[in-house]
């Protein structure tokens, strides 16, 4: 939906173009206005980890208009009830963390979608313009809206795989490397072959399936464009600031 930049991350995926994401964790929506100015294609609101709360998703969601940068919102869990939470501030996608196996998958997908297909309640808000647009149009476009994004990062949900990529619903994969190395006891060793075999199946696999392949910080950025990895979250705003100030107090002791 235009409202919330979905259509030009796609056509960015669709050129080939790789769009980039900056992780947001931080409750000032001024970061994510940021993180759209300073050109990247997609905020990741972390609502997962860090002090983000409902309220506050709804404003970095919010900050994004008007801009080319889309919104996704990452929930605590798979549960209906933290879905539901920030379904109807229409983000262009929700990112749904460490699904362990398909029938989470499966209850992750049916939340995000209207009946037949799911039990999303209709509250339908900012999707249509608080009462401005057209319900039916509104309808019709949440079958693809927002994307569903599960994230795999736990060697029982690559297990599992071959399942969860069969749902219908299912938009996308997101891999979660920092995880997914430490549920196989192998934390942060980008260059284990069997992490990295690991990488390529989960890889291999959802390209197979014809579902979009992103990446969350961590790991080897130019193995992951070798993977085909459609879009990545490369930089957190926790990182980002610590970044900006050792770079300025290095330019100030080189004087």
């Amino acid at each position: 939906m235009e409202i919330n930049n979905l259509e030009k991350f796609l056509a960015k995926v669709k050129a080939g173009k790789c769009p980039l994401g900056g992780i947001v964790t931080m409750s000032d929506p001024a970061i994510t206005e940021l993180v759209a100015a300073a050109g990247f294609d997609f905020v990741f609101i972390d609502g997962e980890h860090g002090e983000l709360d409902r309220t506050t998703e709804m404003l970095h969601i919010m900050a994004v208009r008007g801009t080319d940068c889309a919104a996704f919102v990452r929930v605590p869990d798979s549960s209906h009830t933290e879905i539901k939470k920030v379904i109807d501030f229409c983000p262009a996608g929700i990112i749904i963390p460490m699904v362990m196996n398909a029938g989470e998958a499966a209850d992750a997908i049916a939340a995000m979608k209207y009946p037949p297909a799911g039990n999303r309640g209709c509250g339908f808000r900012r999707g249509i313009g608080y009462g401005a647009w057209d319900v039916d149009e509104y309808w019709e476009k949440s079958k693809h809206d927002p994307l569903v994004i599960l994230q795999i990062e736990h060697i029982d949900a690559v297990r599992d795989l071959d399942r969860i990529l069969a749902l219908d619903g299912l938009d996308s994969v997101l891999v979660g490397p920092y995880d997914l190395s430490a549920s196989m006891d192998k934390h942060g060793r980008w260059d284990d072959p069997e992490l990295c075999a690991v990488y390529d199946e989960v890889a291999r696999k959802t390209k197979a399936a014809g579902k979009l392949l992103g990446a969350a910080l961590g790991g080897d950025y130019a193995a992951w464009k070798r993977r085909g990895v459609d879009y990545m979250a490369v930089k957190g705003d926790d990182c980002a600031m610590m970044d900006g100030f050792r770079m300025a107090i290095d330019n100030f002791r080189k004087i």
